[in-house]
């Protein structure tokens, strides 16, 4: 499909059990079957430093964080599980973003993003995914609107890790549907 909006796909946790993994997983079977192109981003495989100034200014750039940035470029839109720790993004999530920042060029502007989040909490996520929100619209994204959290995501999933609650099927393909269609008006 020559119009297919290329989104990449990253979750804030990198656990191998990881919830929002799950959930991402589910999430871009659902913007592939939207129309989406998606490369999915195993940050594990890009760690960075925690980011502090001096250090920037002494080493530069980190590698991993030049990498990112070009990723990002190469992508029209951004599919994000932001898990929750203590109310809050991840440290991870954050300093990610926060390094591909950092670059010569912002990779962010203009660019389309979803978020979603699961939890065994009663909330799903909802607390980080309202700051990762934010925090991509202040970086420059258009961040499709609506909630797609996940409460009681350790009993969402089915042995193989597949999603077996129905109605955050319906919510995960409310979004991916979503993200595609705005990536293809922005394009």
């Amino acid at each position: 499909m020559s119009n297919a909006p290329r989104i990449l796909a990253f979750c804030g946790s990198i656990r191998r059990e990881s919830l929002n993994k799950k959930l991402l997983d589910a999430a871009v079977a659902a913007v592939r079957e939207a129309g989406g192109e998606v490369t999915v981003l195993d940050l594990g495989e890009h760690e960075l430093p925690l980011y502090h100034g001096d250090l920037e200014e002494a080493r530069g750039l980190p590698e991993n964080a030049a990498k990112l940035i070009g990723l990002i470029k190469q992508h029209q839109a951004l599919l994000v599980a932001s898990p929750e720790y203590n109310g809050m993004i991840t440290p991870l999530l954050k300093n990610t973003l926060d390094w591909c920042t950092r670059g010569e060029e912002d990779p962010f502007e203009g660019k389309v993003a979803a978020v979603l989040s699961a939890s065994p909490g009663a909330f799903g996520g909802m607390r980080s995914q309202q700051m990762a929100q934010q925090l991509l619209l202040k970086l420059g994204c258009h961040v499709v609107p609506g909630t797609t959290t996940l409460p009681g995501a350790h009993k969402a999933f089915d042995a193989s890790g597949a999603l077996t609650d129905e109605r955050a099927k319906k919510s995960v393909r409310a979004l991916a549907a979503a993200l595609v269609d705005t990536a293809r008006r922005f394009a």
